[in-house]
């Protein structure tokens, strides 16, 4: 057969493919009466849509249909698992198998299973291919999202303009959102808050992207990490407002490598025009325990502690000494007043292979984002550019989203063993050590702060080296898309 004729053939079996793909409404009134039995009856391809006005809590299912779409219609739909078993004790949407899956506007909460079956009941447990979460607001589950690929380095999960809060069992090994070993994890546009003991954000993705996301513990916040990213790989921490509570149980707020750099793993960290609030007022804003120097640049580090533990790390005009006049970091509105001095301070952040590194983007509460351009003769330090026509402050949250409704309880005491949890395959050691642990991997109390800096309270240079020596440190990368602009919804 020719190479026409078989293009022509794929070209038809597509088009027949899409065609015969079918919308599954749920519902009062409709074909089907919950999400699960749409989703029982659905073939490889079909989209679910579920009406809000239904009632589903206890509702719960696990499936391998591939590529399914299950999104919610005339509100957000909730589905309140309290008092349930999780399906295979696992998630209350549990994908399995190589199936990839679409979940859109959904409000999950309330999976918990025993601490004898691990503690890590999820809002979503994705053991398949590809997963894209988006609009979904995940609370008051053991883990919010637990995802881990059959085999490594392959599927991505994007998770956008989703909220993730209060996930955790108390036990240091549940987060809000915990990513195995997939090829790539990009967070962007969202708002994780309020774990308990857990981490905002954990990935041991092969490359990790945290774009323009709100990352707060918040007063009273018991989190552990804001980011931890311990496998290392290659990672872009750009364009965030990240916050760090008084009360946290670990003094770190970023961290990478720390459990060391496995085989088929890079090792490449870039922090680029972050906002980071420390309100313990001691520790570390970013651990790197690699060997290979980390591009920490155009960096706001606020309130005392110690910015860099890797002395090899290389740092540009990052301010860290003064206040950098933040509208009301109280209600965690970190644009800049007129007169700040990060303003026209940054300095151009290279780029990663052939990618830029320049922040396009800024977070705007609740969840959504704006195009960020430079106003002025330079780019401001930190997450949001002081001019731009659209004044989104990040704002203190106010009440979530949708109906909490009643947390479930914590069960069991802290692990403090540090091995896997039960029902985890593909999740190592089950997350984090014991709270402020000094030992491997975990970074004790640092000396309140110490920094290296320059005039007007910017770090004007690195331990050693220039910015610009890390340009060309990934070229691997060139096929990624890490600031691509949003899609029209």
């Amino acid at each position: 057969m020719s190479s026409m004729r078989i293009r022509a053939a794929l070209a038809v079996l597509a088009f027949s493919s899409a065609a015969s793909a079918a919308t599954l409404q749920v519902g009062p009134g409709k074909t089907y009466a919950t999400p699960c039995a749409a989703i029982a009856a659905a073939a490889a391809g079909d989209t679910i849509q579920v009406d809000a006005s239904g009632s589903y809590n206890g509702n719960t299912c696990a499936w391998t249909t591939d590529n399914l779409t299950i999104v919610g219609v005339n509100g957000r739909p909730k589905i309140d698992l309290t008092g349930v078993t999780p399906a295979q004790q696992k998630g209350i949407f549990t994908i399995g198998g190589t199936a990839s899956a679409t979940i859109d506007n959904f409000e999950l909460s309330g999976a918990a299973i025993s601490a004898a079956a691990g503690n890590n009941g999820a809002g979503i447990r994705h053991q398949g291919l590809n997963l894209t979460v988006k609009n979904c607001f995940i609370h008051d589950n053991q883990d919010g999202i637990l995802a881990a690929p059959g085999t490594p380095n392959t599927g991505t999960i994007l998770i956008e303009n989703a909220e993730f809060s209060s996930n955790g069992a108390g036990d240091g090994f549940s987060h809000n959102m915990y990513i195995g070993d997939f090829a790539q994890f990009t967070l962007q546009y969202s708002y994780s808050h309020l774990a308990k003991v857990g981490h905002l954000v954990k990935s041991r993705a092969y490359i990790t992207q945290v774009l323009y996301n709100r990352l707060t513990d918040e007063t009273g916040g018991t989190a552990s990490y804001e980011v931890d990213i311990p496998n290392a790989g290659t990672a872009f921490i750009i364009g965030n407002l990240i916050e760090q509570s008084a009360a946290t149980m670990n003094p770190t707020i970023m961290t990478f490598g720390e459990e060391g750099v496995p085989s088929g793993y890079d090792s490449h960290l870039y922090v680029v025009n972050n906002t980071v609030i420390n309100d313990l007022g001691s520790g570390t804003f970013v651990h790197n325990a690699t060997t290979t120097a980390a591009a920490l640049t155009n960096n706001i580090f606020y309130n005392g502690g110690t910015i860099d533990s890797n002395a090899s790390d290389v740092l540009a005009t990052n301010f860290s000494t003064g206040s950098p006049m933040f509208v009301d970091v109280a209600t965690y509105d970190v644009h800049l007043l007129s007169g700040s001095p990060c303003i026209d301070k940054g300095t151009d952040p290279g780029k990663a292979g052939s990618m830029s590194l320049d922040p396009v983007f800024e977070y705007v509460q609740p969840v959504s984002e704006v195009a960020r351009t430079v106003v002025g003769k330079a780019i401001d330090i930190g997450a949001y550019e002081f001019g731009l026509p659209d004044g989104g402050a990040p704002g203190d949250g106010g009440a979530p989203p949708g109906d909490a409704g009643s947390p479930p309880s914590d069960s069991g005491g802290p692990k403090l063993d540090g091995g896997p949890k039960a029902n985890d395959a593909g999740f190592p050691d089950g997350g984090h050590r014991s709270p402020r642990d000094s030992g491997a991997g975990e970074v004790g109390a640092e000396n309140p702060g110490t920094s290296a800096s320059g005039g007007c309270g910017c770090v004007t240079a690195g331990h050693t080296g220039d910015a610009s020596l890390l340009a060309a440190l990934c070229p691997g990368l060139l096929g990624l898309l890490l600031l691509r602009r949003r899609r029209v919804k």
